[in-house]
C-alpha cells in the first residue's frame, strides 16, 4: 500500500506492502512528490489569460534522483470546459538565461478532461533535471479561444536512486512552439530569420552521451492532403548535410486512447503525430560520439510538399528541439550558434 508523509510542504511517498505497521519493502522506490499548479484556470476573454505562471520549490540536491515524472490533470467535470481539442504545453524557466523550456506538450480531449487517467498525463522530464531544482518558475499554456477554457493541477515525482549519469545539461536548439499556428509554416515560403532550422552545435568533450529531444505536432488543413494535421510526412535531422535521423509524422492509434469518452468529438481518427487527449510524444536521437568537441551543422528538414493555397488557414509544424548531454563528471551545456 502507499504511505504518505508530509514534511516541509512536500509529500514523500514510500511504496510498501502489508499492513500499515510494516516496514517498506527493500528496493521499493522512495518518491518525493511536489505539488505545483492546483486547479488553475486558463481561458480566453476579458480579464482571462491563455496561460498561468507560478514559482514553486523543488529539491535542490538532485545527485541521487533517478527520474523525474510530471503529471498533468486536465480537470473538466460535467463537460464545463472548452469542448475542442486544443494545443497545450508546460514550460520551466532556465534561471540563467530566463528562457522558457518546453517540458511537455499535450492536446486537450474533446468535451471532457483526462479523469480516466489516475494521475493525468504522465511525462518523463528527467532530461530537465538541471532546470527543475530549487525555486523554479513554471508556465502552463492552452490555445483556448473561449471563456470556459481549461483547469489544471500539476505535480512532479522525484524518484530516488542511481541516475544513468551523475550530471546532465540541456539547452534548446530552437523552440517554434508558442502555439499550433505559430509553428513553422509548411509548404510555402517563410521568413528564415524568424524560423531558422539550421544551427551550429558543439557537444562538450567531457560528455559521455548526447542526444536530441524533439517534440513536433502538425496543425492545419492546407491542401492537397489536408496538411499538416491529417497528412503523413517524414521529417529529418541532417548532420553536416547528411540525412541522419527520421521523424515520421503518422498516426498513434488514437482510437485506442484510454481517454475514450470524448463524444461527440472527432477523437478516433489518426492525426500527424498526436491525438486528442494524449501527450505529444518526444522523439530521441543519439548523437555519434565521434563529433563531440567540434562544431557540426544541425538542420531540421521538412519533407518537400507544396501548399496549393486553396485553404487560407495554411499548415504549420510546432517544433521544439533540445540537445541533452550527460556525464559522470561535471558537464556544461552544449553550445548552439546561429
Amino acid at each position: 500500500m502507499k504511505k504518505i508523509l508530509f514534511l516541509c510542504g512536500l509529500v514523500f511517498t514510500m511504496l510498501s506492502c502489508g499492513d500499515d505497521n510494516s516496514a517498506p519493502k527493500e528496493n521499493q522506490p522512495i518518491i518525493t512528490t511536489i505539488k505545483t499548479f492546483d486547479n488553475v484556470k486558463v481561458a480566453f476573454g476579458e480579464n482571462l489569460s491563455q496561460s498561468a505562471e507560478g514559482t514553486f520549490t523543488f529539491p535542490t540536491n538532485l545527485e541521487n534522483i533517478k527520474t523525474i515524472k510530471m503529471y498533468i490533470k486536465d480537470i473538466c467535470p460535467n463537460k464545463e470546459c472548452d469542448e475542442w481539442d486544443r494545443y497545450a504545453n508546460l514550460y520551466a524557466k532556465d534561471k540563467t538565461t530566463g528562457e522558457w523550456y518546453e517540458l511537455g506538450r499535450f492536446i486537450n480531449p474533446y468535451w471532457v478532461g483526462n479523469e480516466k487517467l489516475e494521475r493525468g498525463y504522465e511525462i518523463d522530464v528527467t532530461d530537465f533535471k538541471s532546470i527543475l531544482s530549487g525555486s523554479t518558475e513554471l508556465k502552463i499554456y492552452t490555445e483556448t479561444w473561449n471563456a470556459k477554457g481549461r483547469k489544471y493541477s500539476v505535480e512532479f515525482d522525484f524518484e530516488q536512486g542511481t541516475p544513468d549519469y551523475k550530471y546532465s545539461a540541456i539547452v534548446p536548439i530552437f523552440q517554434y512552439n508558442k502555439s499550433s499556428i505559430d509553428g513553422v509554416p509548411y509548404g510555402k515560403n517563410y521568413d528564415t530569420n524568424k524560423f531558422d532550422l539550421i544551427k551550429t552545435v558543439n557537444i562538450p568533450t567531457g560528455a559521455e552521451v548526447a542526444y536530441f529531444r524533439t517534440i513536433i505536432s502538425g496543425w492545419g488543413h492546407a491542401l492537397p492532403g489536408t496538411c499538416a494535421e491529417w497528412c503523413v510526412k517524414t521529417h529529418s535531422i541532417n548532420i553536416n548535410g547528411t540525412k541522419t535521423f527520421n521523424h515520421k509524422l503518422e498516426g498513434l492509434d488514437c482510437d485506442k486512447n484510454p481517454v475514450n469518452n470524448q463524444a461527440p468529438g472527432n477523437w478516433k481518427p489518426d492525426r500527424a503525430g498526436w491525438c486528442p487527449g494524449m501527450v505529444v510524444p518526444a522523439r530521441f536521437d543519439n548523437i555519434q560520439k565521434s563529433i563531440f568537441g567540434s562544431n557540426f551543422e544541425f538542420e531540421y528538414a521538412l519533407e518537400d510538399w507544396t501548399d496549393n493555397g486553396s485553404n487560407k488557414d495554411g499548415a504549420y509544424y510546432a517544433i521544439s528541439t533540445f540537445v541533452v548531454v550527460k556525464s559522470n563528471s561535471p558537464i556544461s551545456k552544449a553550445a548552439v550558434m546561429n
